[in-house]
């Protein structure tokens, strides 16, 4: 179903790449969602995100608070294969404020990324008083 809906965020993509959880947090959970989900949406999958400190849960937190809270905590892997001129898909489960993925794709980009796009599984929508 996802492929059929991000069919236009998949079109002329390279590869997938899902966003990483914290190594403990994967461990205790036991997978990471964004990358099953990745592994089915048609294109090659690149799992070459590494998540660099364990952040506060982004759900948990304010709208305003989540981008700080993810800032810098994304590289790429030293083993990982160059992404030069390439456009990739970050792939999650969820997106709110959009700081996440934001996030991710810094190091991407940095690294020779031509483009970054995005396509989630579901759109919380954040509404204040």
């Amino acid at each position: 179903m996802l492929r059929t809906a991000g069919v236009d965020v998949l079109a002329g993509a390279d590869a997938v790449v899902p966003v990483p959880l914290h190594a403990s947090r994967e461990r205790s959970r036991g997978f990471n969602q964004a990358r099953e989900i990745a592994r089915h949406v048609g294109l090659p999958h690149m799992d070459i995100l590494r998540r660099t400190r364990r952040t506060a849960v982004q759900a948990d937190l304010p709208a305003a608070r989540r981008h700080a809270n993810v800032r810098g905590a994304f590289v790429i892997k030293g083993s990982a294969p160059p992404v030069d001129g390439l456009t990739l898909v970050l792939v999650d489960d969820v997106s709110t404020t959009g700081a996440t993925l934001n996030a991710c794709a810094a190091p991407l980009l940095a690294a020779g990324a031509t483009e970054v796009r995005a396509l989630t599984a579901a759109r919380a929508m954040v509404r204040s008083r």
